[in-house]
Order: C-alpha cells, then structure tokens, then sequence
C-alpha cells in the first residue's frame, strides 16, 4: 500500500488536461501493462482526450525527435505526460521545455550512466524475436538531452517504489524537490501493482 503522498504545494490555475503522451522505458513498449491500464481508462471515463503512446526507438535522439514530433500540435496549458523508466527520464524533459503536467513511475534519474553499462544487443520485453541495438553514441545522446531543475515542480507527481530492483528510489525523491511524491513500499521497477495507484495519477493529471 502506498503511503500518502507528501504535501503538495498549490498548482497554479491551468486547463484541464485534453491531450494525454505516455513514454514507456526501455526495452519495453505501448503494450506494456501500465500503458494499456492507463488507455484504458482513458478511453473509458475521458474520450474526449487525444491519447499518445509511440512506439520510441532505441536511439535517445531519434526518441526525443518523436517526442516533439507527436507533440508539435499540442495546447502547452493543456498537455500531459506519464513516463515509465527511461520514459520518466524524458518525460521529465518534456515538463521541463513546456510547463505541462507530468506523472513519472520510477523514473531513470541518470540513464546515461546505468545505460553504459548496457551497451549491445537486447530483446523486446514484449516481443522476445523483436531485437534492437543500443549503440554506444546512445549514452551522449541521453547526456545531452538531460535537464536540471524543474521551473513547476508542483506539476509533476513522482510515483516511487521502494522496492524497485532496478534503480534507486531514493535518487528519485532526491531528484524531484518540490515535487508531490507517492512512496510506494515495496513493489517493484514495474509496480506490478499499478492499479493501487491509477486513480492518484489521473487526480493528478485531472484529465477532461
């Protein structure tokens, strides 16, 4: 169960959030369990809102492009974002360029360095025959699109699991100062238990 989230500090008057991206992390895909949760829902309770989830390439660059790219079009007052792990990571970077609400579950906090250490072949979480390449240029590119401080820390809800086996949670909390944040004991890098926490996210996006 997670505990209560600290207090948040007052959000500044924005619109309801009408176009919704989610960025999923590495090695993983739109077909993971928690973006098919989150659509889901959203197609569900929120049909009016335009709903995003690509399918991002191993290239943090060509990744980011993306990114841009599906948001070009977009309402700044009225966009959000979740990111999953590495897509925390640019999530993150997202929230920082344009201000939008953001939701980030287990965050990378520095996936240049965790990544270097991945360099090579892998396999598709969802997909075992699906194999991609993460080249060795990958880890400048992560470097180069990293942000510092948040300007609106209070739009982004961080959703940390302290039984998170591949990365630190506590780097995360670090990380996100001014933040709200929902500490999760337990758990794991997936938070397999994502259900407990879905209502917390779409509070926090409060979605049309």
């Amino acid at each position: 169960m997670a505990s209560a989230p600290t207090p948040r500090p007052s959000l500044p008057a924005l619109a309801p959030v009408s176009h919704l991206l989610y960025l999923h992390g590495f090695r993983s895909s739109p077909r993971s369990t928690k973006a098919r949760m989150v659509a889901e829902r959203v197609a569900r309770d929120h049909p009016r809102v335009t709903w995003c989830c690509p399918q991002l390439p191993p290239s943090p660059a060509a990744a980011w492009a993306l990114i841009e790219r599906s948001v070009a079009d977009w309402p700044r007052g009225a966009m959000g974002v979740i990111g999953s792990s590495l897509g925390g990571f640019y999530a993150t970077r997202l929230a920082a360029l344009t201000g939008c609400r953001a939701v980030l579950l287990n965050p990378a906090v520095d996936p240049a360095r965790d990544l270097a250490r991945h360099i090579g072949e892998h396999t598709a979480w969802h997909d075992p025959q699906e194999r991609f390449f993460f080249r060795p240029e990958y880890v400048q590119e992560l470097r180069a699109l990293a942000v510092g401080a948040l300007p609106e820390p209070a739009r982004v809800l961080l959703v940390a699991a302290t039984g998170d086996e591949v990365l630190d949670w506590r780097e995360m909390v670090a990380r996100y100062p001014g933040s709200p944040q929902r500490i999760v004991p337990g758990s794991d890098h997936a938070l397999s238990d994502f259900a407990a926490h879905l209502d917390a996210v779409l509070a926090h996006l409060n979605l049309v």
